[in-house]
């Protein structure tokens, strides 16, 4: 895997220098780190002169909670990228995640920057800033606009807020570095309680009647050395809520009392499953990896086809195969 250094900024910000037009791409499914992401750059890159669009490589609208960060609703939803000198994909851990747009983006590798602090990045452009022990991929494009002498204004600052508050959990997990930035982004007199309103405390009526009901379902289960507290979300369940109700199932069974792990398996689509991994005891970012996805240490996921029943039975051979010590 590709290292951060100081060397590796600086040739990202020579991309960008050199650019006179730019496609921001953010993962499919996407979260608050994502859109405020590419948000953050669209605001800065403009504040370059560079002319720039940002786009997500899927059909479907992301969550209505995330237009509450500023250029949100500029981003658009596409399956090819515009004409441009230069492709910035952002907190895209692998280049699956970057949808409809994946095939495109891989032939021009030498024309794609990778931002991202995900540790099972591989890096698929011709530079990769990279930096694994940062909390969100917000927190690296900080490092960059630095290095591109691009001050810090509110709607800036609220963009960078946005991904740094939601992935580390309201500031659970994390280093002390990340409450020094909140204080630099929160000086610039972002409201920081109406953010974490929008995008952390929100919710429907018929959102959180979905969760219950997925939640009446959760069981512990030995899998592999491991027991994890297990949820499926069923598609007849879940369709139609938004991608925030169906992200936060995962929060509720992250550290249930007497489990190791938990695991999350959401049916996208009719045989296809999105699989959220997190546990405090192994890397589960190794587990998904191997069953072709990636992520952190204590937080992953990994995407699969077929029934519920081989789907589960693919995680329990995985953890068998990679010989996971047992947690007792």
């Amino acid at each position: 895997m590709t290292q951060f250094s100081p060397e590796v900024l600086t040739r990202a910000a020579d991309l960008i220098r050199a650019a006179e037009s730019v496609a921001v791409v953010g993962h499919v499914r996407s979260d608050a780190d994502a859109v405020g992401s590419v948000s953050a750059m669209l605001l800065s890159l403009r504040r370059l002169g560079k002319q720039a669009v940002g786009v997500v490589g899927q059909p479907m609208a992301f969550s209505a909670n995330l237009l509450s960060i500023p250029a949100a609703r500029e981003i658009e939803l596409a399956d090819t990228l515009p004409e441009v000198d230069l492709v910035i994909t952002v907190d895209c851990g692998s280049i699956d995640r970057t949808g409809l747009l994946s095939r495109e983006i891989a032939e021009k590798w030498e024309q794609t920057l990778v931002i991202d602090h995900h540790a099972s990045n591989p890096g698929f452009g011709i530079v990769n800033l990279l930096i694994p022990g940062a909390e969100s991929t917000t927190t690296v494009i900080r490092e960059l606009l630095r290095e591109l002498d691009v001050e810090l204004d509110r709607d800036i600052a609220h963009c960078l807020y946005a991904g740094l508050v939601t992935d580390t959990g309201s500031f659970r997990w994390g280093r002390p570095a990340m409450h020094e930035l909140a204080a630099e982004l929160m000086r610039t007199g972002i409201d920081s309680r109406q953010i974490g309103v929008d995008l952390i405390d929100s919710t429907s009526l018929v959102d959180l009647q979905m969760i219950g009901r997925v939640l009446a379902g959760v069981e512990t289960e030995r899998i592999g050395a491991l027991t994890a507290a297990v949820l499926v979300a069923e598609r007849d369940v879940i369709a139609g809520h938004s991608d925030a109700a169906v992200e936060s199932l995962v929060d509720f069974v992250r550290a249930l009392e007497g489990t190791d792990a938990g695991v999350v398996f959401k049916e996208m689509a009719p045989g296809f499953w999105a699989v959220s991994l997190r546990s405090s005891v192994i890397n589960v970012s190794r587990v998904a990896v191997a069953l072709g996805g990636g992520g952190h240490v204590p937080a992953a996921g990994y995407t699969a086809q077929g029934s519920i029943e081989s789907v589960r039975a693919d995680l329990t051979a995985a953890l068998a195969r990679m010989g996971v010590p047992d947690p007792a």
